[in-house]
């Protein structure tokens, strides 16, 4: 609820994984980016795991944007998970709205005029895989990232 993390990293064929809380309030974000940091850095400096600086960067925007939108858009606390799979960072965000996100049509993104609401569309283009599923309680949207570039 205040952004502790909570690490979940464990030898073999486990998961290496993060997760932190949130509550919607000022600094969540920040505080978002820095856990991807930190554990992008983990992945680095222990592990020995290449983690290229673009992927690095990708993976701060992808938490900001998704964090964003659940401090936006969600009443109440959301959960930020990072999770190491094969070649590429899993991020996913909860929150509690089940409403499932629109990706605005094309000929909309092309408007100068419209301000803001592009979130979704740059996680999409800067990912290998993105997914929104509602949940028991609220929706869970997946994005992956690859470790290294192309």
């Amino acid at each position: 609820m205040n952004g502790a993390a909570h690490h979940g990293d464990r030898l073999g064929t486990t998961p290496v994984r993060v997760s932190a809380e949130y509550e919607g309030i000022p600094g969540d974000i920040a505080r978002g980016r820095e856990l991807a940091r930190g554990f992008l850095a983990r992945l680095r400096a222990v592990r020995g795991i290449a983690v290229s600086d673009r992927t690095v960067d990708v993976v701060q925007l992808v938490v900001s944007e998704l964090l964003t939108n659940a401090c936006k858009y969600a009443p109440g606390p959301s959960l930020v998970d990072l999770e190491l799979a094969e070649d590429r960072v899993e991020v996913s965000v909860w929150d509690s709205d089940p409403v499932l996100p629109v990706p605005v049509p094309v000929p909309a993104a092309s408007d100068p005029g419209r301000v803001g609401r592009h979130g979704l569309e740059i996680v999409m283009a800067v990912c290998q895989t993105y997914e929104v599923r509602r949940e028991t309680v609220g929706k869970r949207t997946t994005a992956a990232v690859r470790l290294a570039d192309a």
